[in-house]
């Protein structure tokens, strides 16, 4: 069983994997389209969470991660409590294509554009949004820093990520 990791399992995986290695999933982008009532924000004052976003053309760079055939049960049940808390993401079984050329199914977790958390902001109202969210898993902040630091060690260029983070610091030291 491979899980592909876009956002959060790319520094916080919270599960043992036997080989990671860098991939690409087509048809999908990596946006702050999914507002948190839970981890990264509140109800009151939701945050903004990565989803993958259906897109044509689209290409989005991960990790993909490989669990052992006796965690798979043990991965997949600590996987859904995790992304699955307000059914904003829909569980998906999606084609990588590995960096060393390798092609594997992987589970995948993809925003439900029908449900409510989905939203669609302009950049400048995204980093508002995340300078100032404080969900039960800790601060917005925490999160994008943490993703887009851990792509850009990967070698990962994210334009979109790179931009938010530099603007939200300048909102949150000022």
């Amino acid at each position: 069983m491979w899980v592909f990791g876009y956002g959060s399992l790319l520094w916080n995986p919270g599960f043992e994997y036997r080989e990671k290695t860098l991939a690409t999933l087509d048809g999908w982008h990596r946006s702050f389209c999914m507002r948190s009532i839970h981890h990264r924000g509140t109800e009151e004052q939701p945050g903004l969470v990565l989803a993958l976003d259906a897109m044509a053309q689209a290409q989005c760079q991960g990790l993909a991660l490989s669990v052992a055939p006796e965690r798979q049960a043990q991965t997949l049940d600590y996987l859904r409590e995790r992304e699955l808390i307000s059914s904003a993401y829909l569980e998906r079984v999606l084609p990588l294509r590995l960096a060393d050329g390798r092609e594997v199914e992987a589970v995948t977790y993809v925003i439900d554009p029908d449900h409510v958390q989905y939203c669609h902001l302009e950049i400048e109202e995204q980093a508002h949004i995340i300078a100032r969210a404080v969900g039960g898993r800790g601060p917005n902040t925490e999160y994008l820093w943490n993703t887009a630091s851990h792509l850009a060690e990967l070698g990962i260029e994210d334009a979109e990520l790179d931009w938010l983070s530099a603007r939200v610091r300048e909102l949150t030291t000022n």
